[in-house]
């Protein structure tokens, strides 16, 4: 008998899925040494989580430039999802370091850094996602982590409420964006994103997939706090843990968008021209609206949650080009989001741990109590404005130039709400720079925190004043997104 028979041939690459097992190993052995690591040395689980993120990082650097289609497409590796994979890494490293003490006072470490994992895990198969159902299992990982996260502190009620509140809205866009990819599965007889992709391209637009692509995007709609399905945002930021609010914030949101242009610019090429003034609309009501209302917002947080949902409605314009310039926008703005964001929410989680108190008014002379977090929440705040020359102005620029052509007036309103996103931005630093404190006693920044508002600093800086090496790395991975 032919010895070729008994040849094994693997219908996969599995190194291809390298990130993704070593991941999912890091985030199991934390939650195993939770069980076995006695209670007071559990402190040490969120450095053992930092440095497994780290060398996962680093692995996913030296694969660079891979370029993998398994399964017929179901699962993609490339310069575009190792892009968001090291965002997603990057983001999950800066909120474990700067919020080790917060952990620590919450307790149930091994949970909180397993679940963080667990989350990012979700991130990354949503990045390479290729098909529907891969797709749907990233985010629902992502989502059902981010649930029990949510409403970690289980004797806060703000924060089992903010967990609830979560949970049954999350259910319920799954429940849309599942109806919409069925209705598209029902059209073309695919999951394959891909092939989705050339089979709409040869045929008329219907009804029905009008329908499915309206449910699609008030799915997603809400996964990146777009108006109107943003409501859910400023509840659940101000309730859950503040590590909790900047991973929420950062992580969703890149994964949301990571998974948004693959569907949309892959999927529906054919298509979604027509759409394209319909998201300049979304885009432009997102931002104005993210922008007002948080003008009149005493709480930090929940000031933050509105700048965050005008973010998006920023990070929303670079998909209304739906051209390379735009996903480079997208993915630009995106990386430099994290660390103005993070800096922002580690500043406010340590402050209210040493305070207790998340209101604005209580950041009443922080510059001269603590120097270091003033500085860093005001370089962070004037980023996300996109004040020159820090980061936010350099990711503005590369949104807005990608539609500049065809949507002069959207670039207007983009500018303008800017501007008026200063005012609520300063006035955070009129209380931290001009106010006088109601306690004087200075506060000390302990050494993990230090280096993260640091480095968050320094990277804003940095990409501001010289954003070409970043802009070279985001022009080849989005020019790899194309090469499928």
């Amino acid at each position: 008998m032919p010895t070729d028979m008994f040849v094994l041939t693997l219908p996969f690459d599995p190194s291809a899925l390298t990130l993704e097992m070593l991941m999912a190993g890091l985030a199991t052995l934390v939650l195993i040494m939770g069980i076995i690591v006695p209670k007071g040395s559990r402190h040490g689980l969120g450095w053992v989580s930092l440095l497994g993120i780290l060398g996962i990082m680093a692995v996913a650097v030296s694969l660079w430039g891979e370029k993998r289609e398994l399964l017929n497409g179901m699962y993609l590796l490339d310069n575009y999802a190792l892009f968001w994979k090291i965002t997603f890494m990057t983001a999950a490293a800066l909120v474990i370091l700067g919020c080790m003490r917060f952990v620590d006072k919450m307790g149930n470490q091994a949970e909180y850094y397993s679940l963080t994992l667990f989350a990012t895990l979700g991130m990354m198969v949503m990045a390479s996602a290729g098909d529907f159902i891969t797709f749907y299992l990233g985010l629902e990982l992502m989502t059902l982590s981010f649930v029990l996260l949510v409403c970690f502190r289980k004797t806060d009620n703000k924060s089992i409420e903010s967990g609830i509140k979560y949970l049954l809205l999350a259910g319920m866009s799954s429940a849309v964006l599942l109806y919409g990819l069925s209705i598209i599965y029902g059209l073309t007889g695919s999951i394959t994103i891909l092939e989705i992709g050339r089979i709409i391209a040869m045929q008329p637009l219907s009804p029905a997939l009008v329908l499915a692509v309206v449910m699609v995007i008030a799915g997603l709609g809400f996964k990146v706090s777009a108006v109107p399905f943003h409501m859910w945002s400023p509840d659940v930021y101000e309730g859950a843990p503040t590590p909790v609010t900047a991973y929420l914030a950062v992580g969703s949101k890149a994964a949301s968008f990571a998974i948004i242009l693959r569907l949309f610019i892959a999927g529906l090429p054919g298509i979604w021209e027509n759409w394209a003034f319909v998201l300049a609309i979304l885009a432009a009501v997102t931002i104005i609206v993210g922008n007002l209302v948080a003008i009149p917002q005493t709480n930090i947080k929940r000031m933050l949650a509105y700048s965050s949902i005008a973010q998006a409605g920023y990070i929303l314009v670079g998909l209304v080009a739906a051209t390379e310039a735009g996903i480079k926008g997208v993915m630009f703005y995106a990386f430099l989001y994290v660390f103005a964001t993070m800096a922002a929410f580690v500043v406010a989680a340590y402050y209210y741990n040493y305070s207790g108190s998340d209101e604005l008014k209580d950041y009443a002379g922080l510059a001269q109590r603590s120097p270091l977090l003033a500085a860093v929440m005001l370089v962070a705040l004037l980023s996300m404005a996109g004040i020159p020359p820090l980061a936010g102005f350099a990711g503005k620029f590369y949104l807005f130039s990608s539609i500049v052509g065809d949507y002069l007036w959207l670039v207007f309103v983009g500018l303008i709400m800017s501007m008026v996103s200063v005012y609520y931005y300063l006035r955070v630093a009129l209380v931290m720079y001009r106010d006088d404190p109601l306690d004087a006693t200075p506060i000390s920044v302990s050494s993990p925190v230090a280096v993260t508002l640091v480095f968050a600093t320094i990277a804003t800086l940095v990409i501001g004043i010289c954003p070409g090496p970043l802009s070279e790395v985001v022009n080849g991975a989005a020019h790899s997104f194309f090469l499928h």
